[in-house]
């Protein structure tokens, strides 16, 4: 059975062109120009070693990891990971994060994201994944671990500072973990990535089965961002296929901006939603990438808003377009706004469901309109 369904769907996805039209390549460009992850980027990174930075007032941010990439040698922990598949690994980034204070009245009042906060990938701490995950069993405090995956467009390096910012801002630290598949890093590499991610599906399934073995069914959350979130629903399917299960084995699905063609999730919706308690999509009619994407591929992607949502039934919509857009990309709004922030604490930390959440209005059965703050 997992052949024919997860068969079937591979044959759906595997229909993105080959070469880019001109057009969208130089639209590519373009969003690559306007989107870069400036968080940590834009500045000149802090000098010194990971036992000198609290004497300099940095802030020292540890974030947990599992990734499918191979080593490259390097010594820099940048660069210690490339973009090639390979076995899984495991262990710890070191972040070093100094805040700029000659920015911070700025950023308080700029209607789009500025940073606060110099931040550098400083050294990589590789554990056995048994050892990992018992250490996120003493360090989860009885809460359900959270695992993240990024989405397209991210090496390594890029994939750290933007998961700990997401862990930073949630205030999820200590149970919460980056998968990072073997994403590229490079622009013009969709296809690539594409690809990379179908064949990190089968390690995702084996991560998400362990986690549910040593946490328990139903105490563990997924979330994930843009092309990330395509690898989350086809592991799902591989466990529709495998687990019957006769409650949730997964609290929380979040899929952030997912870059997943909206007809084929229909179809596939009444097999995974059973595994999980609750499955909330965000959505926007401003995220650029996802309408790049709409061209790519021909067809309406399930993180943008509009008509071709309705139908979709046992999950919770939320549309963040009445939200000012922070990032030039519309994007990473998970990332840059804290009024989105704030209604994702609200689900990942309260588990509480989107009729009980402030800051939502709802405008369908299962359809929310996230409002903007005061302070938008």
């Amino acid at each position: 059975m997992a052949d024919s369904i997860t068969g079937k769907l591979m044959r759906h996805l595997n229909t993105a062109h080959l070469l880019l039209p001109l057009r969208t390549i130089l639209s590519l460009f373009l969003m690559a120009g306007v989107s870069q992850d400036i968080y940590g980027q834009a500045f000149p990174e802090p000098k010194g070693s990971v036992s000198t930075l609290e004497s300099k007032g940095e802030m020292l941010n540890t974030l947990p990891f599992i990734t499918l990439r191979n080593k490259t040698g390097s010594s820099k922990a940048a660069k210690f990971f490339g973009d090639e598949r390979d076995t899984l690994h495991a262990g710890y980034c070191d972040l070093s994060r100094t805040p700029l204070k000659i920015l911070k009245p700025l950023a308080a009042k700029a209607p789009f994201y500025i940073p606060e906060n110099i931040v550098k990938l400083e050294a990589i701490r590789e554990l056995s994944i048994g050892d990992l995950w018992r250490k996120m069993e003493k360090t989860s405090n009885g809460k359900g671990p959270i695992l993240y995956s990024h989405g397209f467009y991210m090496d390594f390096d890029r994939s750290c500072k933007r998961a700990s910012m997401f862990q930073k801002s949630l205030g999820l630290a200590g149970r919460f973990m980056l998968f990072s598949w073997p994403s590229d890093g490079a622009i013009l590499n969709y296809t690539r990535d594409e690809s990379d991610l179908y064949w990190s599906v089968d390690p995702l399934l084996t991560i998400l089965t362990e986690m549910i073995s040593r946490f328990g069914a139903g105490n563990i959350d997924i979330a994930a961002h843009s092309l990330g979130t395509r690898g989350v629903l086809l592991a799902l399917l591989r466990m529709a296929d495998t687990k019957k299960a006769n409650k949730p084995l997964i609290d929380q699905v979040v899929l952030i901006a997912p870059d997943i063609d909206t007809g084929i999730f229909k179809q596939y919706l009444p097999l995974i939603r059973p595994l999980a308690r609750n499955i909330t999509i965000y959505v926007s009619d401003n995220d650029q990438p996802l309408a790049l994407s709409r061209q790519v591929h021909g067809y309406p992607r399930l993180g943008e808003s509009g008509r071709h949502l309705q139908g979709l039934s046992g999950v919770e919509i939320i549309d963040i377009s009445d939200v000012p857009v922070r990032s030039l990309s519309g994007h990473v709004y998970h990332l840059y706004h804290n009024t989105v922030v704030n209604d994702l604490s609200q689900l990942l930390n309260e588990g509480k469901p989107a009729a009980q959440r402030r800051g939502l209005k709802q405008t369908g059965e299962n359809y929310w309109r996230l409002q903007p703050s005061v302070a938008d």
